[in-house]
C-alpha cells in the first residue's frame, strides 16, 4: 500500500537553522582552502602595504593544506617567485607574517650596503625603500665574525637578534624547499636576513587586494570615523 506524501512544510526555525549551518561550514571551506583576510599589523612592508591595511590572501596557489595543519592535500598552481607577497607562518613561533619573496632555492642571497644582491646581481626593485638614517657594521666585520659556518648558523637561525646583520648579510644559499623573504621596508624588518630561510610548507598563500584600510594614528575624533579610512587604497591590487 503506498502511503500518502508529506506535503507540510519545515518548521521555519529549521530552515533558518540549516541556512545558518551550511553558511557558516561553506566559510570554513572557503577560508580554510581558497582566501584569508589578513590586517597589516606593521611597517615592515612600507610602503607597499600600510599598517591597518586589511588584504584578502590566495590559499590555493602554493597548494592546499588540510586545515590547522602544513600538509598539502592538493598541488599548488604555482610555486612561489620573485615578487610575490607572501603570508605564512613565522618559523619560530607560528604568528602570520607577510614579506616578499626575493630569492628562491638554489638563489644566492646577499646585502651589501644594504643593496640586495641575488645570483650576484641586483634586481629591480622599485618597491624597495631604506628609511633609517643609521647604518650597521660593515661586510667584512660581519663576515670575519662567523667566517665558515655562516651557511650553517643562518640556517639554523643564529642571527635572530643580531641586528647588524640589516645592511650587510651573506652570501648565502637558500636550500631546497625554501625561499628567501624580505620586508620592502628594508631598513625595518624582521625577516630572512635573521631568521633564515622560510620553509613552502609553511606559506599560507599570496596577497591579492585590499579590501579595507583604516589608519588608526590619523588622530580625528571618533564621530569623524569616515576620516580614518583610506578609500583611495579600497581595493587596489598588490603588486
Amino acid at each position: 500500500m503506498l502511503k500518502a506524501h508529506d506535503n507540510r512544510k519545515k518548521p521555519w526555525y529549521r530552515d533558518w537553522t540549516e541556512s545558518i549551518i551550511w553558511a557558516a561550514v561553506m566559510a570554513l571551506i572557503i577560508r580554510s582552502l581558497l582566501i584569508q583576510a589578513f590586517k597589516i599589523p606593521s611597517g615592515s612592508m612600507e610602503d607597499t602595504l600600510l599598517v591597518g591595511d586589511f588584504l584578502m590572501v590566495n590559499k590555493f596557489i602554493y597548494g592546499t593544506k588540510i586545515p590547522f595543519t602544513d600538509r598539502v592535500v592538493l598541488p599548488g598552481i604555482r610555486p612561489p617567485v620573485p615578487g610575490d607577497i607572501v603570508v605564512f607562518k613565522y618559523p619560530l613561533d607560528g604568528r602570520d607574517f607577510i614579506k616578499r619573496c626575493v630569492a628562491v632555492e638554489g638563489d644566492t642571497v646577499e646585502v651589501i650596503g644594504r643593496d640586495l644582491y641575488v645570483n650576484g646581481k641586483r634586481p629591480d626593485e622599485p618597491y624597495a625603500v631604506h628609511k633609517a638614517w643609521d647604518s650597521s657594521q660593515n661586510k667584512d666585520t660581519v663576515k670575519n665574525t662567523w667566517k665558515s659556518d655562516y651557511q650553517e648558523a643562518w640556517e639554523e637561525r643564529k642571527f635572530v637578534q643580531l641586528g647588524w646583520m640589516r645592511d650587510n648579510f651573506g652570501p648565502v644559499v637558500v636550500p631546497p624547499g625554501n625561499i628567501f623573504a624580505m620586508g620592502d621596508n628594508r631598513d625595518n624588518s624582521l625577516d630572512s636576513r635573521f631568521w633564515g630561510p622560510l620553509p613552502k610548507n609553511m606559506l599560507r598563500g599570496r596577497a591579492l587586494f585590499i579590501y579595507w584600510s583604516w589608519d588608526s594614528e590619523n588622530g580625528e575624533p571618533f564621530w569623524m570615523f569616515w576620516k580614518n579610512i583610506r578609500f583611495q587604497r579600497l581595493g587596489d591590487l598588490i603588486k
